[in-house]
């Protein structure tokens, strides 16, 4: 029983960890200029079109 309760525990703290990293990466796509954004090959709308995204989307 144990064992499936601490399973379940690090899936979701797992799900929270890959939520916030999106969540915070999108904002900081949001953060970079134009010339930062073509360094990366990411379009200004490409950016605007990722960063709108609810952070449990991929």
């Amino acid at each position: 029983m144990k064992r499936v309760v601490r399973r379940k525990v690090n899936t979701g703290l797992g799900t929270c960890i890959c939520w916030y990293q999106r969540y915070r990466t999108r904002r900081q796509l949001l953060a970079l200029d134009r010339d930062q954004l073509k360094d990366i090959g990411v379009s200004s709308a490409c950016a605007q079109a990722e960063a709108a995204k609810p952070f449990w989307r991929k």
